[in-house]
């Protein structure tokens, strides 16, 4: 199959970067999709069971506070693949704007629909990803599972399945229909003796929530209600498709010189009365929402052990570039999680949650629901004027208060303060052009 042809400016950051190492380890980044941070056996769950994923974490360099910026599907993904937030990618949010008059319910086969995700495919392809970095230091690499920008050339990808459906089309079989393509692709890239890279996204737990009827049954009795012990049952169905993926590796022999990188692209909190998510998590600014386990496994390289020090998946492409012999580019704000040094000089990380619609699509700014940070143990969470105008300032001290349920931001006004100036200093949407004006 065709390499991809690089726009001259990504060929430009590719060429310049450094020479790669000999030996260039494979990588394999799994991205569950619609998990919470709490549901896995390792994390304390008293129901859900993930043996495979604990094996992981047993092996792995596991930062249990990781977290994704935003705490929506298709901005997140698009920020792990781009090291960049989204306010720096623009794919702020899952869909284009809705017309005016226009129902809800058939705006995916209008005209407008695909126009506006064509403009959000084309900022994806203004910015490096890593398949195409990577492409540029002779890897091969395979997209399966949830894509969002069109066909996966958009994003630099020599292989795929997804053709340009909105979630994935061909791609949504990985994981739970067949793992088949990802054999078959690793297998081409040993006979050309090259590196690969595989996006492994499937679309699990996500909903539909259909496990096989063996699981359901296992979780049925102990479930507050057939949705949760669905909910649950998917968990574990993923937990099996990853324990299939790094068997694989296991039996090819390739374990010891393949990366393995483990993310959730954003939580979910299953609702008891209905198939839905609960308020707190999906498309919210609480952990429920934003936080998961990150790991990295590469034996020989990365000790095992957990970590408490914050992460956040904008770190996952500098760590694999830098994993590889090659730079980030400047907009990467991500640090090396694989540097000791860098991850202790990190104090604070940061957030932003946008519109599941976007309201402009060039202007993150008139997308934004809330932007918030972690500094320690404080949480600040800021809503933005126009899109919540009845919310107010949180505050929570994440140590004693996990779950977000005490806002002390009127009790604690110096903190309000003081973290608001970093999140401004951060990203400040006031000093940007909002649609509106």
């Amino acid at each position: 199959m065709r390499r991809p042809t690089l726009p001259l400016g990504l060929l430009f950051i590719v060429c310049c970067l450094p020479a790669v190492a000999a030996t260039q380890p494979n990588i394999v980044l799994i991205i569950s999709d619609d998990h919470a941070w709490t549901d896995y056996s390792f994390m304390g769950h008293p129901h859900v069971r993930t043996p495979h994923i604990d094996r992981l974490t047993s092996q792995s360099l596991t930062f249990t506070r990781g977290y994704v910026p935003s705490s929506l599907c298709c901005p997140s993904l698009a920020t792990i693949i781009t090291g960049l937030y989204p306010h720096q990618h623009l794919v702020t949010s899952n869909d284009p704007p809705l017309p005016p008059g226009t129902p809800r319910r058939g705006f995916q086969q209008t005209a407008a629909f695909r126009e506006g995700r064509e403009t959000m495919g084309s900022h994806l392809r203004a910015v490096p990803t890593l398949p195409t970095v990577l492409g540029g230091a002779d890897y091969l690499s395979l997209q399966t599972g949830k894509w969002w920008q069109g066909h996966y050339r958009h994003g630099g990808f020599t292989h795929g399945m997804t053709k340009g459906q909105r979630h994935g089309d061909e791609g949504l079989d990985i994981g739970r229909k067949t793992m088949q393509p990802i054999f078959e692709f690793i297998a081409e890239a040993q006979r050309e003796d090259r590196p690969f890279f595989v996006w492994y996204a499937p679309m699990l737990p996500h909903s539909p929530h259909n496990p096989p009827e063996r699981l359901f049954e296992k979780y049925a009795s102990a479930a507050p209600s057939p949705h949760v012990a669905r909910y649950w049952a998917m968990i574990e169905w993923f937990d099996e498709s990853v324990g299939q993926l790094l068997d694989h590796l296991d039996r090819q022999k390739l374990a010891r010189d393949t990366i393995v990188v483990y993310v959730a692209d954003n939580g979910w909190i299953q609702s008891i009365d209905n198939p839905r998510y609960a308020p707190r998590s999906k498309q919210s600014q609480y952990d429920g929402g934003v936080r998961t386990p990150i790991m990295i496994r590469w034996p020989g390289h990365v000790e095992p052990k957990t970590s408490d020090a914050l992460a956040v998946s904008i770190d996952i492409m500098p760590t694999l570039l830098e994993a590889v012999g090659l730079s980030p580019t400047r907009e990467m704000q991500g640090i090396n999680l694989l540097d000791a040094k860098a991850v202790d000089r990190r104090k604070a990380i940061f957030g932003e949650c946008f519109t599941h619609n976007a309201v402009n699509l060039d202007d993150p700014a008139a997308n934004l629901r809330w932007r918030w940070m972690v500094e320690e143990e404080w949480k600040l969470i800021v809503p933005d004027p126009t899109n919540e105008p009845d919310a107010t300032v949180e505050l929570y001290h994440l140590g004693d208060d996990p779950h977000e349920k005490r806002n002390l931001a009127a009790a604690q006004p110096d903190h309000v303060k003081r973290l608001q100036a970093q999140l401004d200093a951060w990203w400040n949407p006031a000093s940007t052009k909002r649609s509106a004006d």
